[in-house]
């Protein structure tokens, strides 16, 4: 909450302003019933028919003022509130993409997608209530009171008592509440994740006909959701009944004595209409507290969830500058590196490329071909060694001057729903020329014959482009901001041999100058690289070029004779 406060704090004037508003109207609203009591009880009984109709329009006036403060009042609740969430919002979403990949690995995307969307909206949701709320409702209860024990003493005591009891309700089910609104947060993260993987693989689950086990699977998600759900409002649904029992059961009270007092002579019936009608302003106050205790629970989780990625520290901080002389571009320097910091997924592994030199990384399934390039873009931070880029740590690269230095497609990238043109273009607002020849290059021909060429719109995730065509496009936009070094992981695995032959020969001949690293399944599309790395259980087994490899490796002998025959090139 000290942080959801900093976010606050630079709209305290306008809160102020809004407090100012609300008070006053909340104050009419309070003088009502007893501009009511001295109607009946002074101004009736004098059968002056113009003090009635002055002091009636005094009513209406004031109910007129009420009103409009609090449309006033509230406008300006909606906005602080939204401007507060619009901030709050933001600033997550630019932590959130800042976050390591450990951390985001930790955290999961399905509960930072539930902190960006439903924490906020929860947070929203109570700093909008609090200040309509939070004001009137105390200001009604307390100014209520005061007016009572002013107009009847006796009958506010019966009233009085009852307040202690409500309070303790309202304090020990709102703090019950706070942990099991966290519970139900993440909850509802399992079943957002659910939700996020049945839409990523709709494809591969109605292929093997799995509809029925994914909507059992999602069934239990959502299930327990709906459990914990029930079982934190079951919790907070106390108050409401527990606060009307006991005010209605006072409101009896006061009614009984209430008669018997005007029947005694001792109080007059204007003053226990006003009684009464404050009673029921009261009760109606308070029932808005339990409102707002509802609210702040679920909103004081939410603002915990969201603090605690706020307050992240960064996990891989730049370090100063400690530039060597080298005359290799990048370098891999006795690198291991664990996932689970139990097993190795990458183990003493040394390699050095000079610029515009090429490496080709071949291995089977989870050898750890991803994972050097992960380590390179220092997605992660190596647990020994260290890897140098011009002689440079890359931990003491800021990542903004890092991750310019690439081109990379990955080997489960993205296209978005836009054009052709800005998906290769990628917000960097390069020129068209460039986007152009670079797509000549990715041998992406097959834009000229869409509708529109460049300006061609498509689908969600390319959905509309064939496979091959989506990695030329991915292979385009790398190449697009003629990057130093060029990444290129297992993206010609949908090409044809043709295809991939004529962008090695474009690279080549126009790429000269930037350092490719290929990941690849084929040995057709490494074996012309400078060097070539042969992984095994994130062990290095072979490095060379293709011919030393085929005698020295017989692993890549093996996988050479399975693809290309037997043939030595």
């Amino acid at each position: 909450m000290r942080t959801l406060m900093t976010y606050i704090k630079p709209y305290l004037p306008r809160l102020s302003y809004q407090f100012l508003i609300k008070f006053i109207g909340t104050i009419t609203d309070l003088f009502l019933p007893w501009l009511l009591a001295y109607i009946i009880d002074d101004v009736v009984p004098t059968n002056d028919i113009n003090q009635v109709y002055l002091y009636g329009g005094v009513m209406v006036l004031s109910a007129i003022v009420c009103v409009a403060t609090n449309i006033i009042a509230n406008r300006m609740s909606t906005m602080i509130s939204r401007e507060v969430t619009r901030k709050l919002r933001h600033d997550l979403f630019t932590k959130v993409s800042y976050l390591s990949s450990h951390q985001n690995d930790e955290l999961t995307s399905p509960s930072l997608i539930s902190r960006l969307t439903t924490d906020t909206y929860n947070v929203h949701n109570m700093v909008d209530r609090m200040q309509r709320l939070g004001v009137r409702a105390p200001i009604l209860v307390i100014g209520g009171i005061i007016v009572t024990l002013t107009l009847e003493p006796v009958l506010t005591i019966v009233l009085i008592c009852t307040l202690p009891l409500l309070t303790i309700i309202v304090y020990f089910v709102s703090k019950v509440g706070v942990k099991l609104y966290t519970l139900t947060q993440t909850s509802n993260d399992h079943m957002v994740r659910k939700v996020q993987e049945n839409i990523s693989g709709i494809r591969v689950i109605k292929a093997l006909s799995k509809t029925e086990y994914e909507k059992t699977q999602f069934d239990k998600a959502n299930q327990d959701l709906v459990r914990n759900n029930r079982h934190v409002e079951k919790t907070m649904a106390i108050t409401n009944p527990s606060m009307n029992l006991l005010l209605n059961l006072g409101l009896t009270v006061v009614i009984v004595l209430g008669a018997f007092r005007v029947n005694e002579g001792l109080t007059e019936p204007g003053k226990i209409i006003a009684f009464l009608s404050y009673f029921t302003i009261i009760l109606n106050a308070l029932l808005m507290v339990t409102r707002m205790f509802t609210i702040s629970s679920k909103g004081a989780a939410s603002a915990k969830r969201i603090e605690d990625i706020l307050l992240l520290k960064e996990e891989m901080p730049v370090g100063a500058n400690d530039k060597i002389e080298s005359p290799y571009h990048i370098e891999f320097n006795n690198v291991s590196f664990s996932y689970n910091n139990v097993q190795n997924n990458i183990s003493n592994l040394s390699f050095t490329l000079k610029p515009g030199e090429t490496l080709g990384i071949i291995g089977g399934t989870g050898s750890g071909k991803t994972t050097i390039i992960s380590l390179l873009m220092r997605f992660y931070d190596c647990s020994q060694g260290e890897i140098r880029i011009n002689g440079v740590n890359i931990k003491n690269i800021p990542s903004d001057v890092l991750h310019t230095m690439f081109g990379v497609v990955f080997q489960n990238d993205f296209l978005y729903s836009d054009s052709i043109y800005e998906n290769i273009d990628f917000g960097r607002l390069l020129d068209k020329d460039k986007i152009e020849f670079a797509a000549k290059c990715a041998q992406a021909s097959f834009i000229n014959d869409k509708d529109g060429g460049f300006s061609y719109p498509l689908a969600a995730k390319g959905a509309n482009l064939s496979g091959g065509q989506k990695q030329r496009l991915l292979i385009a936009r790398a190449l697009a901001a003629n990057p130093d070094i060029l990444i290129l992981d297992d993206s010609s695995s949908a090409l044809d041999y043709l295809t991939d032959s004529a962008i090695r020969e474009a690279l080549k001949k126009n790429f000269s100058n930037t350092t490719s690293i290929i990941i690849a399944q084929r040995i057709s599309s490494i074996m012309h690289l400078d060097k070539i790395l042969m992984l095994e259980s994130g062990n290095v087994i072979g490095y060379g070029t293709h011919k030393e490899l085929l005698e020295s490796c017989p692993s890549y002998r093996e996988i050479y004779d399975a693809q290309m025959g037997d043939v030595m090139d």
